[in-house]
């Protein structure tokens, strides 16, 4: 073969190979997004993939900002929200239609910089802002943050809101702390005899409630009662009256590193994550044991129940893939390959 000919040919391959992957992409991108889907974020590829829980295929792949850490869907499931983390360095929120399987400009932040922790409740979305020390709220319908509340505390990093919107759970990584936020009732404006008097307004009153160094990850039981809090620098679990609003007990559960901590829908067992051990720790919420380590690889990060009870998925971040646990037998069923360092993990219904 002649060198123009060499030439001609390898330009030939490159166009059929560039071509092909386009082939590719468009295939993937083809198929309509499930409901209900799993979404899982990538930091590495900083890609939201959403997938298809019945086969476990990654029907799209799409943009998902820098350092995404967190995602949580709307209601509806038509939306996703990323944080976009930068250990600080960020402010913004990408916004994902799951819907059209596209990414939409994004919620500048402004001074609430190194959103993190992500929660969507009362049709907004709500997040915490580590570097401002304070959460916040974002209303779709009016496209404003509307809230934003200061907790005082270093590294607020993760946030659960009860159902009613009361009251609101943060966890304070380096203050080693929990934020229990509660809306009260309050009189203002004039003293009391003047004329007219305004209605009651709406405060909230901040219990800070001290538990193990290393308090991120964190759940709240389904029943409402207790809050349990994965502390990772001691290795131990702080469980929390949430009705005494204090430590009740900690678990001696040796597990460094811990990373998330998640209850099973119903409520009996408890799973914790860790980056620094090759383990997924199960506990018993009743009797407060370790029931079994399953083995999932080098370390890990997100955990995401699904709603029926049937499995969890943990995202092995050193191992660049999801593992399937079955929630019956505690036994790793599957994996899914959804981008480098899995991290955060949502669940998406549309309606």
């Amino acid at each position: 073969m002649t060198p123009q000919k060499s030439m001609k040919f390898r330009k030939y391959s490159a166009a059929i190979l560039f071509y092909t992957l386009c082939i590719i992409a468009t295939v993937l991108n083809a198929a309509e997004t499930p409901a209900p889907s799993l979404l899982a974020l990538s930091k590495a590829d900083q890609t939201l993939s959403i997938i298809n829980p019945a086969t476990l295929a990654v029907v799209a792949r799409l943009p998902a900002g820098p350092d995404p850490h967190e995602v949580i869907a709307s209601d509806d499931g038509k939306f996703a929200y990323i944080s976009n983390y930068g250990g600080g360095a960020y402010n913004t929120i990408t916004i994902v239609d799951l819907v059209a399987q596209k990414t939409l400009p994004v919620i500048d932040l402004g001074a609430l910089r190194g959103p993190h922790g992500l929660a969507f409740a009362g049709g907004k979305v709500w997040f915490t802002a580590e570097a401002a020390k304070a959460i916040g709220s974002y209303d779709p319908a009016t496209k404003q943050i509307d809230s934003i509340l200061g907790t005082g505390q270093d590294r607020t990093h993760m946030i659960y809101i009860f159902p009613s919107l009361n009251p609101i759970v943060t966890s304070n990584v380096n203050s080693a702390t929990i934020s229990l936020i509660e809306k009260s009732t309050s009189a203002g404006g004039p003293p009391p005899g003047a004329i007219p008097r305004p209605a009651p307004r709406s405060n909230w009153t901040e219990t800070v409630i001290p538990v193990g160094k290393g308090s991120e990850g964190f759940d709240v039981s389904p029943d409402g009662k207790e809050i349990w809090v994965a502390n990772a620098q001691d290795g131990t679990i702080s469980v929390i009256d949430l009705a005494a609003k204090k430590v009740v007990q900690t678990l001696n559960a040796n597990v460094r590193g811990a990373n998330r901590l998640k209850f099973t829908p119903d409520g009996t067992l408890a799973f914790v994550s860790t980056l620094g051990g090759p383990d997924l720790v199960v506990l018993d919420a009743a009797t407060r044991k370790e029931v079994k380590r399953v083995p999932i690889g080098h370390g890990a990060a997100g955990i995401l129940m699904q709603p029926d009870g049937q499995r969890a998925y943990v995202s092995c971040t050193p191992d660049d893939y999801i593992v399937v646990i079955d929630l019956k037998s505690l036994v790793v069923t599957g994996k899914i390959n959804a981008g480098k360092q899995p991290d955060g993990l949502a669940w998406a219904v549309r309606k």
